[in-house]
């Protein structure tokens, strides 16, 4: 079984990279071959109206045709039987890496052929008080979007960061970590992917298909 975490703080060694890790860490006591990208360390540039102009990228119908480090982490993401998104919360949502890796990979990438279908999804946010929550709902919105499983295990994965330790404080959020990744491996274990639906076709697309029915 393989997992990708994509953390997206802008600092490297701060504590959401520290809980990454500290989440690997539990994937690992199960045999999951775990890799961290860091969004910090990828070129990864912001969408921009590129094209000339000859298309707008809601209508794209090929992928994004940026030349940075996004489509190797898409490809770790299709190679992966669980996918876990930490974040910090900046300004009240997700930060600024999250928030331009989320829309070139869906725009640009997975909403042609949603390759993240049956994914197993993980979700951890790291904040200092406020918002944590929305972030989150930001965050789960986007894996349902993508077909991913997101199963519940309990309390949401929301942690209030300590600078002094880099690391997680309180004993609650702590069994949460622990509980969140229990129950994405237990699932994985327990579902007969053979009996999903492998093949999703793009909303545009069958949106389409029914207008030409009617």
């Amino acid at each position: 079984m393989k997992a990708v975490i994509i953390s997206g703080s802008e600092r490297r060694f701060g504590i959401t990279s520290a809980v990454s890790q500290r989440t690997s860490s539990l994937l690992k006591t199960y045999g999951v071959e775990t890799i961290i990208v860091h969004l910090n360390e990828i070129d990864l540039s912001p969408c921009n109206g590129c094209g000339n102009g000859n298309s707008d990228c809601n209508y794209r119908t090929e992928p994004c045709e940026k030349n940075d480090g996004l489509p190797a982490i898409i490809d770790l993401m299709i190679k992966a039987h669980i996918i876990i998104y930490a974040t910090p919360v900046h300004a009240f949502g997700v930060c600024h890496l999250m928030q331009i890796f989320l829309e070139r990979a869906g725009v640009g990438y997975l909403r042609f052929e949603r390759p993240l279908a049956n994914k197993i999804g993980g979700c951890v946010v790291i904040g200092r008080k406020y918002h944590l929550g929305h972030a989150h709902d930001q965050i789960v919105n986007n894996m349902l979007l993508n077909r991913m499983i997101v199963p519940g295990a309990g309390f949401p994965v929301l942690i209030h960061g300590d600078e002094n330790i880099k690391d997680i404080k309180d004993i609650e959020e702590e069994v949460a970590l622990e509980q969140m990744v229990n129950r994405l491996v237990n699932i994985h274990d327990s579902i007969d992917f053979q009996k999903l639906s492998q093949n999703w076709e793009n909303e545009r697309k069958l949106k389409m298909i029914k207008e030409n029915i009617k």
